[in-house]
């Protein structure tokens, strides 16, 4: 990612703390794509997020779903997880292109469909490093 903000958390919460202070700034048509490994923190940074916007019910995961809707925070929030998909008929299928617009987009596992991502896309990045400890990440945020 070029020109990308670096951010240091030593918790879950700081996590969310981190994306809750980026979901201020946040517009209708924004696409944010999250990217990392496997129990990383794509969800809590997501529920921070969501929290940001003013979201109050419970976020999870759209693991199995591949998309869960918010509609109660000060804009919406799309949240999708594509890890299973396949090719781009199925984003199509879930309705990925019609609500870019609306709200925002925030995509778990978006560099599997890197080529369907707008060019002016966020790209947050969450890294683990055990050296600086078990719940240490380094976030990094920018453009592709």
């Amino acid at each position: 990612m070029s020109d990308s903000i670096i951010y240091e958390s030593n918790s879950p919460e700081e996590t969310a703390q981190i994306a809750e202070r980026m979901a201020t700034d946040a517009v209708a048509g924004q696409v944010i794509c999250l990217t990392g490994d496997l129990g990383v923190g794509k969800t809590a940074f997501a529920q921070g997020f969501g929290r940001g916007l003013g979201i109050t019910e419970p976020m999870a995961s759209p693991t199995f779903t591949i998309l869960r809707e918010y509609h109660d925070g000060r804009l919406p929030l799309y949240h999708y997880d594509v890890y299973r998909i396949s090719d781009a008929d199925e984003l199509v299928e879930v309705g990925f292109y019609d609500f870019m617009d609306e709200g925002v987009s925030l995509v778990e596992w978006a560099e599997l469909i890197e080529d369907e991502i707008p060019q002016d896309a966020v790209w947050v990045r969450i890294e683990k490093d055990v050296e600086k400890g078990f719940d240490y990440r380094r976030i990094s945020v920018g453009s592709r």
